[in-house]
């Protein structure tokens, strides 16, 4: 019977492998969570309440305990030792081996471990895997570390299964818990993180007084606009600016101090805020000698409650201009053009499609991309874009506001405007084979997700596909949003709708089907691969397909 025993053995240590190797692969997941809410503790608590039986604590977790509680109080006097161990690791095997759900080899944003990310995993790693390596020695020895008592357990084999099993899957159950006592642990030093970085960022600007600093702001178009801003200036100047969506005070800092040098004579900024007074304290690290305000949406109202507090918050950068400073404003967003009354003693500069001091016409696309006429005072020239839509048409114009005031020239700004490369997830055009892949990926909004459909409508070489899942973090107007979204496409006359996910889109499929669109052309899948397949399946020579919109990785409906 040795080898009996063996193997009692060798599915206890399996056991303690299974559980180890997922509570690591949880902790992971809450690990890439708590980073995509910023490390705000509060997003963070939001999150785990909204997805508490999901993701929190899960139906394996309940089961298992009530397999523990049943052997043990039904079944003890029946069941034998070997048979419990037996059982237990099938039931351990069958649902924790799978991570199906907590995978993250395909997240669109990936765990970056920082710094900041490697300090917090210490502390969490510590805490998480404190209680089980308890339990474990217990369950083995029946004697409690660093004192001299010892407990006789039920011992089956070489441990005590019931013990063993049940104090991993609570110490599972709480991993997503243990990152608030670790950010409360190095809560002090990663403020003193924070100020050290602020006031080297802030010594190092006051050593450039020559040095325009550029800061954007607004609810959508920031980041596009900025490299617009970006390449045009580099027709003159030595320009400096933020990568990809480095919108906050560490991402700032980050750039400043590391990749600003005496040889850069503009800094481009991009400033983002989910709260009120986030601009000032961006503002706070570098004021704008010019300011631009791209939109007023409303992104992230969930945080702010208002679309007037949203303009409230995207203003303060027109007050924190510095005196004698420029403000280029969206003379086509009403919220945004009455900021102009906030100062006197700075300059103006209006733009837009249909109000403003530069104005843009002649919109026209192709699969190369589009190009428009730029009017501003007695000049106009066509601009020829790698990009699509009308609001990239408005970002350029406001780049366009930022090179008036920096004194280039109209076909100066024209000639570097056919050289920009497409952002990233954003109206990017691309060629699949004979297909024309319009990927609007990015983290989808009202007014970005109109300007995709109506930009995708204007396609005459092909039929015109839409694959979305729809909008999310859009608060109490989500279902409304949705649903204009989804008349917005009806009303589009678009050849093949494909909505991704049944709950999240079906305000959608509401809103499509208020218009005299043909339903018989609109399909539901479940995910993004399923609509893939159907897209290929269906597809032909000559047909363009907007992706719009993919959710985050945090979001599961």
């Amino acid at each position: 019977m040795s080898w009996y025993l063996q193997l009692i053995d060798i599915l206890l240590l399996g056991f303690v492998l299974v559980m180890t190797r997922h509570l690591l692969l949880r902790g992971r997941y809450f690990l890439h969570i708590f980073q995509q809410n910023g490390y705000k503790l509060g997003e963070y608590r939001d999150w785990l309440i909204e997805h508490f039986f999901r993701r929190v604590i899960t139906a394996e977790h309940i089961l298992f305990n009530i397999v523990i509680a049943a052997m043990i109080v039904l079944l003890s006097n029946t069941l034998t030792g070997s048979s419990a161990v037996i059982i237990l690791s099938a039931f351990a095997a069958f649902w924790f081996v799978p991570f199906n759900y907590y995978a993250s080899d395909n997240s669109k944003k990936p765990l970056a471990f920082t710094p900041r990310m490697i300090r917090l995993t210490i502390p969490f790693a510590l805490l998480a895997l404190l209680l089980p390596s308890f339990v474990t020695y217990f369950s083995y020895t029946g004697h409690i570390p660093f004192t001299n008592l010892q407990f006789q357990t039920s011992i089956l084999y070489s441990a005590d299964i019931y013990l063993l099993a049940f104090g991993w899957i609570v110490a599972d159950a709480l991993v997503p818990f243990f990152i608030f006592l670790a950010a409360f642990i190095t809560k002090p030093y990663e403020n003193y993180v924070h100020r050290y970085f602020i006031r080297q960022a802030q010594n190092k600007l006051v050593q450039m007084p020559d040095l325009t600093v550029i800061a954007i702001t607004g609810s959508y178009g920031k980041t596009s606009t900025k490299f617009m801003i970006r390449d045009l200036l580099s027709e003159r100047y030595s320009v400096c600016a933020t990568p990809g969506s480095y919108n906050t005070p560490m991402g700032i800092c980050k750039v400043i101090n590391n990749d600003l040098t005496a040889r850069h004579q503009v800094l481009v900024l991009e400033m983002g805020a989910r709260y009120e007074g986030n601009i000032d304290e961006l503002c706070d690290i570098a004021e704008p000698d010019i300011s631009v305000v791209t939109n007023v949406g409303i992104a992230h109202l969930e945080t702010f409650g208002s679309q007037d507090a949203i303009a409230r918050t995207k203003s303060t950068l027109v007050k924190r201009a510095k005196s004698n400073g420029t403000a280029i404003l969206n003379g086509d967003d009403q919220r945004v053009a009455k900021m102009a009354n906030l100062r006197d003693d700075i300059e103006f500069i209006t733009t837009g499609l249909q109000n403003g001091d530069i104005r843009g016409t002649n919109i026209q696309y192709s699969s190369e991309g589009m190009q428009f006429t730029v009017s501003l005072d007695n000049n106009s020239k066509l601009f020829t874009m790698q990009l699509l839509g009308t609001h990239n048409v408005q970002n350029m114009l406001l780049a366009v506001g930022v090179g008036q005031a920096l004194d280039l020239r109209l076909s100066t700004m024209s000639a570097a405007a056919k050289r920009i490369e497409p952002v990233e997830h954003r109206l990017e055009l691309k060629n699949k084979g004979s297909l024309t892949i319009i990927d609007d990926a990015f983290n989808a909004n009202p007014i970005g997700a109109k300007n995709a459909v109506n930009t995708l409508a204007k396609f005459n070489s092909g039929r015109r596909i839409i694959i979305t899942p729809g909008m999310i973090e859009l608060g109490d107007l989500q279902d409304k949003k949705n649903r204009e979204f989804g008349q917005q496409i009806g009303q589009a006359g678009l050849d093949l709708v494909i909505l991704v996910g049944t709950s999240q889109t079906e305000a959608i499929r509401k809103g499509i089907a208020s218009t005299e669109f043909d339903m018989g052309k609109v399909h539901t899948v479940q995910s993004l691969d399923e609509a893939n397949r159907l897209m290929q399946d269906t597809a032909e020579d000559g047909d363009v397909v907007l992706y719009e919109n993919d959710l985050p990785d945090s979001f599961d409906e």
